[in-house]
């Protein structure tokens, strides 16, 4: 049996929660939905420039874990992105 999973510290909410290309309709777009566990990561290291440690620290989490984290957040931006995919921000 897997370990539960541990609260992580989120501090930053998105403005938005929700972008998809120009052009083509809501309705006919896959979609990505991104955590905000995902979200927090690429705030705190691609946005704010923290060290991948400080974020981790920031976060509550092990570096490990932030590093899984940040890979899929980068890996489903970047999916959306050259399939023209629309992305969602859980909101929990």
């Amino acid at each position: 049996m897997p370990r539960p999973r541990g609260r992580r510290r989120i501090c930053g909410n998105p403005h938005a929660n929700y972008f998809k290309p120009a052009g083509i309709k809501k309705c006919k777009l896959e979609v990505v939905v991104l955590e905000m566990d995902e979200f927090e990561a690429i705030r705190l290291k691609d946005f704010e420039k923290m060290d991948q440690k400080v974020a981790a620290k920031e976060m509550a989490i092990s570096q490990t874990t932030f590093h899984r984290l940040l890979s899929s957040a980068r890996e489903k931006i970047a999916d959306a992105i050259v399939n023209g995919k629309a992305v969602e921000i859980a909101e929990h």
